[in-house]
Parts: structure tokens; sequence; C-alpha cells
């Protein structure tokens, strides 16, 4: 019956046809698998890589491993013409993929401590020519410096400065780089330049204000104007910012930077016009967690689910699915709790909430469901799901094409 006679909408037509596509797939599998099931849908994925290549406009995007944690997708992204390079989260993290190349150019985009870690980089001739570290004070080159007793391996580093609004006094955006204004920039390009074994490459500058936050919320009509119009603001002070940034670098510096890095996922437009910036981050947009659901510059398709088993049915409109507490990190509020998707029609409950053992779940779709039927869940953000399971299992057309170990899958835990 059609959602036109029926009075149901289109999209829960999509979902209730993933609902099936997704339990079919499962069940042609050998055996049962562990729960919670993870899926990734390949038409999705590549749908979503290809939409940021255009969105990009000729710019290569490196790629936020963060945002993704599974080393075959990684792979699979920078394969598509317009990916390039990796920006990682943690350095052990970039001197695995290096070893495995997964990617020879790899910028680790928050500055480390990891004392081991840095005796491994300086210790790799070839691994400190293929990372980059990021650096916003003197102190990060002296950690590196405190577990190395030569010069003789060069350590490549960038600068992260400080992307956010600046608005009445008030600074808006991540709490990230000391690094405000031109003149502690090129203070510190200059004590990178003239201490010895370090090399200075590229700039960051990363406007989460911009690049992190829905700004077309359905029932938050107020706040997504409110949003909006941060956005605009700091579209507009950005570009000047990192011009007079930039120009102030051009004079001390010893050799032309490699690269400047800007962005994200929800800002990929904004970010590539600035003619200073030379390249731009993405990596939520490719698997589109819930948290990126209500963007104006975009519409992507969710590409990421996991499904875990009714396990009871306390009343005939509520099931409770066994697990699917799969909560986000950042500032707790509803917006990190997992969706339930598919099959349309349920909610989590108010009082319990999604459960580390056990998540009641109520609405009209609860009495479709039978013991053992799986439910199917999208997260909050992208790569933090595959950090609760050791395989994720591919989705092309009907069938599940392979599967594929996380990090964890491989005993890695970043």
């Amino acid at each position: 019956m059609s959602g036109r006679h029926s009075g149901v909408s289109a999209e829960a037509v999509h979902r209730h046809r993933l609902w099936a596509r997704l339990d079919q797939a499962v069940a042609g599998l050998p055996s049962p698998p562990a729960t919670p099931v993870l899926v990734v849908d390949l038409d999705a994925f590549d749908h979503n890589a290809a939409d940021l290549v255009r969105r990009a406009g000729g710019k290569p995007i490196r790629l936020a491993s963060k945002s993704v944690r599974v080393p075959a997708l990684l792979r699979r992204a920078l394969a598509v013409d317009g990916f390039s390079g990796v920006l990682g989260y943690t350095l052990r993290e970039a001197l695995w993929l290096e070893e495995q190349g997964v990617s020879d150019d790899i910028v680790v985009a928050y500055p480390t401590v990891d004392r081991a870690a840095l005796a491994q980089l300086v210790a790799s001739p070839t691994a400190a020519a293929r990372i980059t570290l990021m650096v916003d004070d003197v102190a990060h080159l002296d950690v590196v410096d405190s577990v190395r007793s030569s010069h003789a391996v060069p350590v490549r580093v960038a600068l992260e400065v400080d992307a956010g609004l600046r608005l009445a006094g008030q600074h808006v955006g991540p709490k990230r780089s000391p690094l405000h204004d031109a003149e502690q920039v090129v203070a510190l390009a200059r004590a990178v330049q003239e201490r010895p074994g370090f090399r200075l490459v590229g700039v960051m500058t990363y406007e989460g204000q911009v690049a992190g936050l829905p700004d077309s919320v359905p029932g938050q009509r107020g706040r997504s104007a409110a949003v909006r119009g941060l956005k605009a603001a700091s579209t507009g002070q950005l570009p000047q910012r990192r011009r007079v940034v930039a120009d102030a670098l051009a004079g001390v510096l010893e050799a032309p930077l490699e690269f400047w890095n800007g962005g994200g996922t929800g800002s990929v437009e904004t970010t590539v016009a600035d003619p200073v910036v030379t390249e731009v981050a993405a990596g939520s947009g490719l698997l589109v967690p819930t948290l990126f659901d209500h963007y104006r510059s975009f519409t992507a398709t969710p590409a990421a689910f996991f499904g875990v088993p009714v396990a009871r049915r306390p009343s005939p409109d509520v099931v409770t699915v066994h697990g699917g507490g799969l909560v986000a990190s950042g500032a707790a509020g509803p917006d990190r709790l997992p969706t339930p998707w598919a099959p349309p029609g349920l909610r989590l409950t108010t009082l319990e909430g999604a459960g580390e053992v056990q998540t009641p779940l109520t609405g009209p779709a609860a009495s479709l469901l039978r013991i053992g039927d799986l439910v199917w869940f999208r997260h909050a953000k992208a790569g933090e799901l595959f950090e609760h399971g050791s395989t994720v299992h591919l989705l092309a057309g009907e069938e599940l094409v392979d599967e594929v170990a996380t990090y964890r899958g491989h005993g890695l835990a970043f």
C-alpha cells in the first residue's frame, strides 16, 4: 500500500524497507551474529563519499579517521578520487596506520604527550616523514625533545590556530588552541623553526561551531535560527582572520606550508571557499550519525546501523531489547542517545533511556515485534559506534558481502 493512500510518510516507507533489507541480509549469515550487529551500507557510504567530493569543489578531503575507525572503510574512502591523506586522532593510531600502509600522509589532529609513541616516531625516519604532529605550545616541542638523544630524524609539525567566533568579547566555538592572534602564531612558528629537529609544514583551523552544529532541527525553529546566525557570523569573520595569520606567517616561514586544513563535514562548502584553506577534513559525512541529520547545507544518507534483539515484551505496546545503550560523547543530553531507526515508530522511554543491558522501547511499531527480532539503531556519532564491536558487516544491495575488523577487532584501543 502506498504512503499516499495509507498516510505513511515516505521516510517511514524507506525505513520499513531498510528494516526488511537489514533483517534479510543478516538472516543469510551461516550462524546468528553476536550483538550488537554492526552493519555499514556500502551503497550509502559510496554515495556519501561522492557527495563530499562534490561539496569540496576540487579541494582535497583529508579523511578524519576518528569518525570511521574501520581500516577497510578508511581504505575504501581513500581510494575515492578527491580524498587524500588522513586526519588521525592519536599518534599511536597514526603509527599503526602508517605501518599497515593505510596512508603515507597522516596528520595527528590533537597534540600528543604520549612519550612512548613519540619515542617510536623519532626512531623511525619513515614514520617521521609520513606523520605530522599538531602543536599549539612550546611545551609540545619539549615533550618530543625529552624522548630523543639526537635530532637526526626531523619531526614534522603543524600549528593549530583557534578558529572560534569572537563576538562581543566572547569566544564561541571549541576550546582547543590558545593561539588566537597572528602575533602568537608567528611567535610559535619562530620557535619551531629555531629549534633543531623540527619542520613546520602546516596549519589547522577547525571551525567546530560551523562544522559541528545542526542548523535545521525540526521543532527547534528558534534555536536553529540562532545557530544559522552564529554560523553566518563565523563564516564572515574567519576568512579575514585566516588571511591575517597567513600573511603574518609568510613573512617568517623558511619554506612554504604544505597544507592549511580546516572545517569538517558540516562546513565543507564554506571552508573550501576560503582561498587560504588548501584542504578540508571530513569523516562523519561518510556514515552520517544522527548528529548530522539536520543541516541546511547538505542531506546525506545514513550508512551505519547496529541491531539488537528483542528479549522481552513487558506489555503489548512495549518491547525490551538486549543492550542498546551506546551513548555518544559530548555534553550529555537526548541528542547523544542512540535512535531506534528500523522499524520506524519506536522511541526510548524517558524513565530508562538507553540501557547497557536492556533498553525498553515503546511506540506503534512495538506491536510488530516478536522476541528474537532485531531492532536497528543509529548512533549519535560516527566512529564511536565501532568501539562496541570487533567486526562490521558490509552490505551491498541486498546482501552482506564482507565482514571486516574494527580497530577493536585488531586488538587496538586508541
